[in-house]
Formats: C-alpha cells, structure tokens, sequence
C-alpha cells in the first residue's frame, strides 16, 4: 500500500531521471516496513511529443521506524573508472539523534551501488555538494567537512567559512571549493595594497580551497572581496591556464537581484533580474552557439538572460517545479526542460517545456498564462537581426549565381576546345560558334571566312606523312582499361617524348572528353626481358642542374633497340567509362621529333597521329570480350602479345637478389611450378604465369640462376599484397641462411654493364665536344690581311729562292705562332656553347641514374 512520496529530477546523458521515494508494508498490520527508492528513465519522444519510459530500477532499505529521505542528487565522476554517473544523497534518522547517510550511484543497468555511508550527530543543512570521487562536501558551525569513497572517513578542512558559493574543477587544481569568510589581514607587506584595504573596508573576503592538496587559493582571481557581502551563488563558465596564471570566467548571483559577470576578477557586465531570492544559476550552450544563464529563484520562478553586446534577460517563466539543461530531442547542443507546476495532474511529466529560446520549441499541457512574453527590446533586435540575415542571405545568393554562371562559361569553353582537337586530328574543319549563337554581342565586324594563314598553320599541322602505328588493341584488367598501340620497325624517335590520349566521342556533352589516364611504354625484345618505365617513375636526387632546354635526348641513339617491339600503352580506370553503357573514344599519339637547325641546336616539332577508335560497352565486359586470356596448353602458358602486354601494364616490377651460403637454390624453380601453379609462356621459358587462385592470381615471375648459390627472382606483381603473399609463401621454402635483398633496378651485373656503357658514352660525349671546337676554332682561323687564305696555300719553293722570301716566311711564320696562341683564348659561339653544355649535361645525368640504381 503506498503511503507516501518524494521526488528528484536529473538529467543524464539527455534522459530524465526520476527518483521516487515509496514506503510499502510487508503485511496488513506488520509493523516492518521496507522503503523503495525507485527510478524511472525517460527519453523524449519527437514524434508524440511526450516523456516515454524507457526503463526503470529500485533499491529497497529496511525503514522500521525511520523517516528516509532523499537530500540531493547529481552527476559526479566515479574516479575508480572515470565514467560520470548518477548520485544520490540518502539521509536515515535513527534513535538518540544519530543520522545515518547513504551514498548511492546508479548504473546504466538500473542496479544501484551503494558507495559508503557514514552517521553524524547532526543533519546536514547548509551547502550540500556533491563533486568526484563520489565526494560529499558540507558546511557546518562555520567549518568546511567533507567524506569520499576513498578514505570513507569524515575529514574537516582547516577553515573558517560563512557560506560555500561554488564547487567544481579547475584546471592544475583538482576540486576547488569557493567560500566567504571573515577578512584574515596579513601581518606582512607583501601582500598587495588593494586587496588588503579591500578585506578591510568590507570585513569579509573570497577564498578558494583545493581539497585534494589542500591548498589555499587568492579569491581575487575570481571576484573582488568588494562583492562577497552580496554574493549568493556562482557558476565558473570557464577557467584555464595561460602563462602560469589561472584565467576565469563566471557569473553571480546577488542578494539585490542582479547577474554579474565576471572576467579574470573583473566585473564586466550586470543584469536586473525580474524576481527576488535568486538561489541558484546554470548555463547552456545552444545550437547557436548562445551562452544562456538560467537563473532559479526561490519562489518557482525561473528567467533566462542571454549575453550577447550586454547582459538581457531574454524570457521567464511563474510557477517551474524543476528545470534541467541536457540535450533532449538530440540535436547536439543543449536545450531548457521546465516541469511545471499543476495540482490538478499527478504525472509530474506531463506539464512541461522544451527550448532553446530558437528554432526548439516543444510544450505539453501548459498553461500559457503564466508565461511571461519577452521584453519589448529583444523583440525589435530580433526584427532587426532577422533583416540582416536575410540581406546577407541574398548577397550570397547572387554570388552563388554568378559562380555557377562562371563555371558554365569556363566548362563551354572546355567542350569547344577539345572539340576543336578532335577536329583536327579527325583533319576536319573546325567551325566557331558565332557570337549570336553564344548569346553574345560582337565589338567588332565578324569575319566570315578565316585568315588565309590560319587555315594554312591548321592544314599543315595536321598532316602528319609518318606511319608510326602498327596495331591497336585493347583489354579489361579489373577495374582498369588498357589501351594499346604497337609501334612500327620504323619509329625512331625518342621513347620519353611519346604517349597516348583517350579521346571520348563528341556525342558525350555530358562528361570531360579528355580522359585521364596513365602511359607506359614496354618493349619486348627476342629474349622477352620486359622493362615497364612508368611516368610516375621514380628518380634520385639531384646532382647537377638540368639543362633540357629543347627536349629531351633521343633514346634510340642512347640505347640502340635493334629486334624490339614497341608498345605505346594507356591504362584508366574503367568504371566511369561503363557508367555510360556504351562509349566510344579515339586513340591518339602524341610524340617530339627532333631536327637541327643551321646553329647546330635541335628544335622539336610535335607529332599527333590518329591511331583509330575503340568503343566499349557494359555488355560486352560483362561477356569477357576484352579480357585477359592465359591458358595452359602442354605446361605452357598460351596467351597472345596484348594479354602479356596488358597484364604487364597494370603489375609493377621488383627484382631480388637471392644468396644462400649453405645449400642451393634448387627449391626456388620447384616453389615456382609446384606451390605457385606457374606455367611458362610459349615465346620464353624464363618468363612464368602464376595461375594460383586468389589475389596472386596474374603474377609474371622471371627466375634467373646465377650459379647454385645465388639468383635473381623477378615479379610482376598487381599491388603489394600480392608481393607480400608471394615473398611470405617463398620464405617458407628457402634455408635459414638465405639472404634476400631487393634490388631497385634489376640485376647487378646488368647494371654494372650499362654503368660502364654510360660512363664510355660520357667520356666520348666530352672528347668528341672538345675535338668539335678545336675544328670549328681552326676553321676559323685566317691570315690577317689576306682573308680565306692559309699559310699552306702559298708555294713554299718560291719563298725559300732569295734571302728576302726566306725573311718573309720567317715573319709569316711567326704571325701564325701569335694568332694560334691567340685561339688559345677565343671567344665561342653561344649556340655551340648551349649545344656542348646540354650534351656533356644529358652524358652525366644518364650515368647518375644508373650509378644510383646500382646502390
């Protein structure tokens, strides 16, 4: 049977807790009884509009004789993990005026704990706070006490105090306690003037007291002692540390109804409050990012003041049981829940309110009367600020407008560029837009036909005589499309100036014709020793200054490549392309092609060549039409030149040095052709397909056997997983002792070989280029005043006859000697200086490559 109740409300974690004190019998005319503390979790419903239950808990107390009630509650962290959770304060009063406490803390699982209890002599009345650990801290006879579940011993601070203003954290410090007592004015001069005369006018100052360190703090860091007469009740906003002093800021409330704000011990603002007995104050941060101070009075009124250019009171409300400030619709900012007065309803939930004095707005059974409508004053700078807001919105708007007007004259402008490209690799005539047909106006006369020059540059530019390409192919790897183009025998020009572009079809407006897409360019000779040079390849650090002024150096005259096949490859990611069903693109080559000019420099002339058209669908992906075909036929691996070229293009290259120092590498050819299920390709037995299930699947391994105890092992592999599982299954196989090193560029000894090439060809480079001025200075030399003719072309006979032709050679003979000490000293041409320089330049930078490959 019940027979009585008591209420608290808490918020947690955006849930209302409602604890209720039940007293019940055991049995009609038993005189035990049992006390319940029962608890209700409630969560607000958006769509009812309602507080629904979401679970509930209790804790039963034997109460024969007792009067059991609850003194406080709140949210205090358990420092045993950290985690803030629900307390509640529980007095029992017992015989010969001993009182009993509990402290209890409730769970996420509805069980309550019981953390310690302890018993006075006396009831505790003034200044109840509860802080971490769970902590209980009070003020009696004008002395500060306080018990934790730590030591579960009542300890009393070594202060004389009046009142207890405010307790929480603060940073360095631990839990602060801020109190008033009586002015202690010190004996000594140290102290400064202002506050000691401050302490005397008023009899009475601040003082903070760190309770784990119990450590005295100077109260005028949060307000001057002038203000501790009127102080009730503080709320700290911030505090923090910066350059080793303790900066806060807080709010007060007065005994003469005001709000003050304080700043570092400043006063830097005041508000009137409406009502008289304000007891307590609280803030929330809205979705707005607004500081509001929710103000309790002791009558049941509440009023809210907004600080903004200054402190206003911004609405207020008659008649509020309780008000807690948490998010509750979860919005992610705080929000005002008031729980009304009505004592015609029982529920307690059923009369209340949710705002943040904005866009929430929520209510149920209120009774509107007793809200009081804001001041005249927030109503007319809410006008005004909703004015601004909407010129500022429409500001943007148009600048919104013209970005979007922008970026479509920028993305036509594209369109008709690349269409103009297709044109002209097409060799078709590419016609402008007019001006009226853009919806533009021209400032000049528009010139129907074009210059005469122009269309001559367009014609001859387009005509291209040379015959590079051999065949075009595709093929599917994954996610990725590969193109190629097989060179001819013919094509001599420098594989570093050549690459390939993907062209989308003009009937595609929708999407960017230019497809992005990587090049690479793999050459296969007789032996199949494929090499892969990416144009994300990666380079030393450099040594001496680049001086590629006009292009790059042929490569043919640098590495001949006699019995080769050339492929131009583009690799793109396919995706994009099947989201079209079906596109078709063009296949065009780009490439440099180097001619001297009269000053012994090279000037590039760029090439473009239509090479033809592909089309794609999604069906015919679907069907596997362009996928890769590596079948086993007889132990070898069938598949033609583009399915090795294809797979060889999306795989990246690693090259490993094998060494074992006991034992021979015999099980490293048996791993390849047993474990890894490789088989070679028909064109060269080095060369081997892994056809393993899984990410392995498509890996080119070479194994090269220098003799029994060292080799090299190269892979193709797809991306590094598949590098990892094929180094983790070989590891497994080899001996202990085995060393294996990874090599940046291939084998040794190959490179060893090209080093010494290089540096032949750098030696020869500056040789050739010293000879090469000594020619062109001797050339220039002539008689002084008998230009074009040398000393050689007179008929030494005759001078030698007489004594006077024997002193004219002599004479002629000395003039030579002075102008070839002379050409010691010339001067040289600026062009073949720059020629000289790029070729030494291109010489070094070759070696440098391969010397740092090698270490």
């Amino acid at each position: 049977m019940l027979l009585g109740e008591q209420e608290q409300f808490l918020s947690y974690n955006g849930e209302v807790l409602l604890f209720q004190l039940s007293n019940t019998k055991h049995m009609e005319g038993a005189a035990d009884k049992t006390t319940n503390l029962c608890v209700r979790r409630m969560a607000f419903n958006r769509d009812t509009k309602l507080f629904v239950q979401k679970s509930s808990g209790a804790f039963s107390m034997r109460a024969s004789h007792l009067k059991i009630e609850i003194i406080c509650c709140s949210c205090t962290t358990d420092s045993r993990t950290g985690i803030i959770l629900p307390c509640i304060l529980i007095k029992k009063n017992k015989r010969n005026n001993v009182v009993k406490y509990l402290l209890l803390l409730l769970h996420s699982s509805n069980q309550f704990e019981q953390s310690f209890h302890f018993k006075l002599d006396y009831e505790l009345k003034e200044d109840i706070r509860l802080f971490t650990g769970p902590s209980v801290l009070w003020r009696h006879a004008n002395k500060l006490f306080y018990i934790s579940s730590d030591t579960c011993t009542v300890l009393s601070a070594p202060v004389q105090l009046s009142s207890v203003v405010w307790t929480g954290e603060i940073e360095d410090e631990g839990t602060v306690v801020l109190g008033i007592r009586t002015a202690c004015l010190p004996d000594s001069e140290d102290e400064d003037e202002f506050s000691t005369s401050d302490r005397a006018i008023w009899g009475s100052e601040f003082f903070g007291y760190a309770v784990e360190t119990q450590k005295m703090l100077t109260g005028t860091c949060f307000m001057p002692h002038a203000y501790s007469r009127v102080v009730s009740s503080v709320y700290v906003c911030k505090n923090e540390i910066l350059k080793k002093q303790l900066r806060i800021s807080l709010v007060a409330i007065t005994h003469k109804n005001q709000l003050v704000w304080f700043q570092d011990g400043l006063p830097k603002g005041v508000c009137e409050l409406p009502y008289e007995k304000p007891c307590s104050v609280k803030t929330a941060v809205t979705s707005s990012n607004d500081v509001l101070f929710i103000v309790s009075f002791a009558s049941g009124n509440v009023c809210v003041v907004q600080r903004r250019d200054s402190l206003q009171v911004a609405s207020k409300w008659q008649k509020v049981k309780s008000v807690l400030v948490d998010d509750f619709i979860g919005s992610g900012s705080e929000q005002l829940l008031l729980f009304f007065k009505d004592d015609s309803n029982t529920d307690v939930l059923s009369t209340f309110k949710i705002t943040d004095l904005g866009e929430v707005n929520y209510a149920s059974g209120i009774n509107y009367k007793h809200e009081v409508p804001a001041a005249e004053g927030l109503q007319e700078n809410g006008f005004l600020t909703v004015q601004a807001l909407e010129t500022r919105l429409q500001a943007g708007y148009t600048s919104v407008r013209e970005l979007q007007q922008h970026l479509r004259l920028k993305k036509k402008v594209i369109i008709e560029s690349c269409r103009a490209l297709v044109d002209l690799v097409e060799e078709r005539t590419h016609t402008l837009p007019t001006a009226k047909e853009e919806g533009l106006v021209s400032l000049w006369d528009d010139v129907e036909n074009p210059p005469h020059s122009l269309s001559k540059e367009t014609s001859l530019a387009s005509k291209v005589p040379e015959h590079f390409t051999e065949k075009l192919w595709q093929r599917v790897v994954g996610d990725s499309l590969i193109v190629g183009v097989k060179l001819t025998e013919s094509f001599y020009l420098s594989l570093s100036d050549v690459s390939l572009s993907l062209v989308v079809d003009q009937n595609f407006s929708s999407i960017s014709p230019i497809i992005k897409c990587q090049n690479k360019i793999i050459k296969l000779n007789k032996a199949f020793s494929a090499l892969a040079v990416s144009s994300c390849q990666i380079e030393p650090p450099p040594k001496k200054m680049k001086l590629d002024l006009h292009g790059k150096n042929d490569m043919k005259k640098e590495f001949p490549q006699l019995n080769e096949a050339k492929s131009v490859i583009a690799v793109t990611s396919l995706s994009p392309l099947l989201a079209f069903h079906r596109v078709c693109c063009m296949v065009v080559l780009h490439a440099k092609k180097q001619k001297r000019r009269t000053d012994s420099l090279q000037e590039s002339k760029k090439i473009t060549v239509l090479c033809g058209k592909i089309s794609l669908s999604l069906e015919d992906v679907s069907n596997g039409k362009y996928s890769v075909k590596m079948l086993k036929d007889n132990n070898y691996c069938t598949g033609s030149l583009e399915d090795i070229l294809a797979a060889l293009a999306v795989s990246v290259r690693f090259s490993f040095q094998i060494v074992s120092s006991n034992c021979t590498l015999t099980p490293v050819n048996s791993w390849l052709l047993g474990e890894m299920e490789c088989t070679p390709f028909k064109e060269c037995h080095d060369n081997i397909f892994c056809h393993k299930a899984g990410i392995v699947y498509g890996t080119v391994f070479k194994w090269t056997l220098k003799n029994p105890f060292e080799g090299f092992l190269t892979l193709f592999c797809r991306n590094l997983t598949a590098l990892f599982q094929c180094l983790y299954s070989l590891i497994r196989i080899l001996p202990p002792s085995c060393d294996v090193k990874l090599l940046k560029y291939g084998s040794k000894s190959v490179l060893t070989e090209q080093l010494a090439l290089a540096l032949e060809k750098e030696i020869l480079t500056s040789r050739n280029s010293f000879f090469s001025k000594e020619s062109k200075a001797e050339n220039s030399l002539t008689w002084g005043n008998e230009p074009g003719k040398r000393i050689s072309d007179a008929p030494m006979a005759s001078l030698l006859d007489s004594e006077e032709g024997v002193q004219q050679f002599r004479k002629k003979l000395q003039n030579e000697g002075e102008e070839s000490v002379l050409s010691m000293n010339q001067t040289m041409n600026g062009a073949l200086y720059q020629e000289i320089s790029l070729n030494i330049a291109a010489a070094q930078r070759s070696s440098d490559m391969i010397a740092w490959r090698l270490s």
